[in-house]
């Protein structure tokens, strides 16, 4: 997905900035990138791949050579940024958070028009040079921002910093992804993750409604585009996404994620499955709290059977091929035997898409004396491949372990009862979840409801984005 943090202040700040986008890297790990504004030099730039060395490592010597009194940096999922633009507009850095979808129709119709783009290797566009191409097409900023967020079918969470050393901030159209304001005595700063500047002594000032649109100083602020009235803050920043530390719209992701467990330990109890259970333990990291919310509210006790082993295997999804994200998950897997050997087990995930790590983890839980494992997704059957943030590595609904079963379970007839399959109560239900029992060796298998999931967060179902679950936009 990617996150951007950036600051305009009247002392240097690029240390900070470097600090600050650091706090983001959960959000992404394909590349990271800074910019900094110095009145004497203008804008700098510079760009890493940060696939296999976290950002820090990357980065770490930028603030002995650059200064600058604002800056911007950015975490990437996909493309390389941030971009120094050159336009009537004047010059100026440029991070997107967010998706397009319709990248190629928008590209065709720019380069009809007379324009062109630098191209990347292999002749590819970068996605942030697209969306600058649209805000360039405008009078001013605040149009050209609005403008290319209404082009873009996707989502598109805008910071630009110009080359006087001003912020613009935009959060994008609908309020899928948070962007909040912060201030010290010496400026303030723009982020996706709140505690990013707490951490660096910047206190909250203001989180932006959907479409909002600011122009930061050092001195203050001013809305140049007013929030729009709808909202769709994507649920999956509670369940896997954002940083236990984090609030979003009010609600923290950790007490969310122990009050979601709890939810779906009721649910189990009241339906009297998984009762004989030595320990509940989570599916390392984020579905660690779900399970300390479900142990509490069963008062089975919690455990960690097995610990991922972190120091030189932080993440097991860098790797783009699915073998390899695999092999670096297993070798992630350290096991604590007196904790496994000859129990029961139940784990809760944050969520099951292809499922093809979770296969493996049980398969390692029964070859080091498992008796049995029991599985509970914290969030319901993900039925749908987000087309707002990409929030996974899915390229196709059918990548998604719930459609292949369906369809094995009754051809394409079956995705035209999506809605009985998501439900445990309905007899499709029951065959979808014994299916994937049957597929993965689960001793029984459960997913939280959206109701209890949108109880957990505590915000109006109207104003989240729940549309992987249930297709609804």
């Amino acid at each position: 997905m990617g996150g951007f943090f950036g600051i305009t202040s009247s002392k240097d700040c690029v240390k900070d900035v470097y600090f600050g986008t650091d706090y983001h890297s959960h959000l992404g790990m394909h590349c990271g990138g800074m910019a900094v504004y110095d009145e004497s030099v203008g804008l700098q730039r510079e760009i890493h791949n940060i696939e296999n060395s976290p950002f820090r490592t990357k980065f770490e010597r930028v603030f002995n050579e650059i200064k600058g009194t604002s800056a911007i940096g950015c975490i990437s999922d996909s493309d390389p940024q941030p971009l120094l633009i050159r336009s009537r507009l004047g010059a100026y850095a440029l991070a997107v958070t967010g998706i397009i979808n319709n990248r190629d129709e928008l590209i065709k119709r720019h380069l009809e028009g007379g324009g062109y783009f630098d191209a990347m290797t292999g002749g590819d566009v970068n996605n942030v040079q697209l969306v600058a191409a649209l805000i360039n097409g405008k009078n001013d900023f605040a149009e050209g921002i609005k403008f290319a967020q209404r082009e873009i079918s996707g989502t598109a969470s805008i910071l630009i910093m110009t080359d006087d050393g001003s912020l613009i901030a935009a959060r994008d159209r609908m309020g899928r992804i948070p962007v909040i304001l912060g201030k010290n005595k010496n400026g303030y700063c723009v982020s996706f993750e709140a505690f990013a500047y707490r951490k660096l002594g910047y206190s909250d000032e203001k989180e932006l409604g959907p479409g909002e649109v600011l122009r930061i100083t050092p001195n203050g602020y001013e809305q140049l585009s007013a929030p729009g009235k709808e909202m769709r803050i994507c649920s999956f920043l509670w369940t896997y996404y954002g940083y236990p530390t984090s609030a979003y719209e009010g609600v923290n992701v950790e007490i969310m994620r122990m009050k979601n467990g709890e939810l779906l330990a009721e649910q189990d109890i009241a339906s009297g499955t998984a009762a004989d259970i030595d320990y509940v333990g989570g599916v390392p990291d984020s579905g660690t709290p779900h399970a300390i919310g479900y142990a509490n509210k069963s008062r089975i006790p919690f455990a960690r059977p097995y610990i991922k082993y972190t120091p030189t295997w932080s993440r097991s999804f860098t790797p783009a091929d699915q073998s390899d994200r695999n092999k670096i998950a297993k070798m992630k897997q350290i096991p604590v035997r007196e904790l496994i050997r000859g129990k029961k087990l139940l784990f809760v995930d944050d969520s099951i898409v292809r499922g093809t790590q979770l296969k493996e983890t049980v398969e390692f839980l029964y070859n080091n004396g498992a008796q049995a494992v029991h599985m509970r997704s914290a969030c319901p059957p993900i039925m749908y491949g987000c087309k707002y943030l990409n929030f996974s590595r899915v390229t196709g609904d059918f990548e998604l372990i719930t459609r292949r079963v369906i369809v094995e379970l009754e051809g394409e007839e079956g995705l035209n009862h999506i809605d009985e399959y998501s439900n445990s109560d309905t007899e499709r239900g029951k065959n979808l979840r014994e299916a994937i029992c049957k597929k993965f060796n689960f001793t029984s298998l459960e997913f939280q409801s959206l109701d209890n999931l949108v109880k957990a967060i505590g915000i109006d179902k109207c104003k989240l984005c729940t549309y992987c679950w249930n297709g609804k936009e």
